[in-house]
């Protein structure tokens, strides 16, 4: 039998009674208004079908170097990539180089830390503080590589010729 209490109502029963708090209830309507303003990292039930994309980031900052390359390598960077469907849209900006930048590239290693292949051009300031922009569709393989960590923004300058910054795109 429930009977009125101070700060909520009692149930009697043949064990006992216990007390039933409106804290308790107003711990439960915040938990169920937590969940529909996306709280706790979950999506919100609340947000609309639209979403403005994915977001990745990475710090861009000096190749492993050998004795040949160590003078080369300077610099350091920032980019940030928006997914949109199967499009990766990449901004960011890098300074300190020694020699101009010639070129930027996306390139898919199976998981950070793993080389690969170049798969997309981006444009890059020839200079040697600056900016690189750009864009790419992703195949099935590159999204996956893209959720596992494994695809990378590289940038070349005119030395070393076989990259001087690198940077692994992360959630």
């Amino acid at each position: 039998m429930l009977t009125p209490g101070q700060g909520g109502m009692r149930l009697k029963s043949s064990e006992g009674t216990m007390m039933w708090r409106t804290s308790g209830l107003r711990f439960t309507a915040a938990l169920l208004v937590g969940f529909g303003a996306g709280w706790f990292g979950l999506p919100s039930f609340a947000q609309s079908g639209a979403q403005s994309g994915d977001t990745y980031k990475a710090r861009l900052s000096a190749l492993p170097a050998d004795a040949k390359t160590r003078v080369d390598l300077a610099g350091t960077g920032s980019v940030t990539a928006t997914l949109s469907g199967t499009k990766l849209t990449v901004s960011g900006t890098f300074e300190g180089l020694k020699t101009n930048a010639v070129s930027a590239k996306l390139q898919n290693g199976i998981m950070a830390g793993v080389r690969g292949p170049a798969f997309a051009d981006l444009i890059v300031t020839k200079a040697m503080n600056g900016s690189i922009t750009g864009s790419a569709d992703l195949n099935p393989q590159q999204l996956q590589n893209l959720k596992k960590g494994g695809i990378y923004v590289q940038l070349y300058t005119e030395k070393p010729a076989d990259g001087t910054l690198w940077g692994w795109l992360q959630h």
